[in-house]
């Protein structure tokens, strides 16, 4: 399927825009035709106006859509390596300087980054008493927010988890799946935030983990972001990016390098 104009893609994106508040413009325009064009494939239409009427037509559509645009792919301890960084080094250091930290993880799609992150965080808790956290986990779309919240997930998905972890921090249901003890629901709070929205969830803030999301966006907006958490974090905070995301040359002054490989920093002053 090839299509060399127009074809109502202006208008498709204001549809989306207002019906499911995406805001087209803070993805590279590629990645958008990309997603709309696997959709078209799908539903038998073959250009962008066609599309539109099959929208306003076939209101299920507008969740494999949505599905399609925001692509939550995420995985319980995505990238191991990373969250034993966290584990060992970046919590301990924390918490070498303060008994309470906040932790702002960015995108959180279906909730899998911050449960493992709060898994950890539960454990350094039960061995010192005397500390504390909490996590603001959000994301822009409150269908897989909601599905976050409630912490219910399938045997498949807890693939990488230990046996461990599954009895300390879940409990199995009748159906077989498995959801998030409330101990460790009630350190996270989830709310729908928009990242291009130039506020952020809160402030000071200690580490904020955004992996994997900015490779959708454009430069312009990936620099943007990169303020954003940078004036929310506290002196000293850290920022974790996804392993193939990098910081653009108008930022990367604002952060110091603490593992490149993993794709830590920290703020700098």
């Amino acid at each position: 399927m090839t299509i060399t104009k127009d074809d109502g893609f202006s208008a498709l994106k204001r549809f989306i825009e207002q019906t499911l508040k995406i805001q087209c413009s803070n993805y590279k325009e590629d990645y958008i035709k990309r997603r709309l064009l696997s959709r078209m494939r799908s539903t038998g239409t073959t250009n962008y106006e066609e599309y539109l009427k099959y929208l306003h037509n076939n209101a299920p559509e507008l969740e494999n859509l949505r599905n399609a645009l925001t692509i939550n792919v995420t995985e319980f301890f995505r990238d191991a390596d990373v969250y034993d960084m966290v584990k060992k080094e970046i919590l301990p250091a924390l918490f070498k300087g303060r008994k309470t930290i906040r932790i702002w993880c960015a995108g959180c799609s279906t909730g899998e980054e911050p449960y493992s992150m709060a898994m950890i965080l539960a454990d350094i808790m039960a061995a010192d008493k005397t500390v504390s956290g909490q996590i603001f986990a959000t994301d822009i779309d409150e269908v897989v927010l909601k599905k976050a919240k409630e912490g219910i997930y399938t045997e498949k998905s807890m693939a990488k988890l230990t046996d461990t972890q599954i009895h300390r921090h879940f409990t199995k249901l009748p159906d077989g799946t498995f959801q998030a003890k409330p101990q460790l629901q009630a350190l996270i709070r989830f709310r729908p935030h928009d990242l291009m929205s130039g506020q952020p969830i809160s402030r000071y803030l200690d580490m904020i983990s955004c992996r994997n999301v900015t490779i959708y966006f454009t430069e312009k907006q990936k620099d943007e972001l990169a303020r954003t958490f940078h004036n929310a974090l506290v002196p000293g905070g850290y920022y974790v990016m996804g392993k193939t995301e990098y910081l653009g040359r108008e930022v990367e002054g604002l952060f110091v390098p603490v593992n490149s490989i993993m794709k830590v920093y920290k703020r700098k002053e």
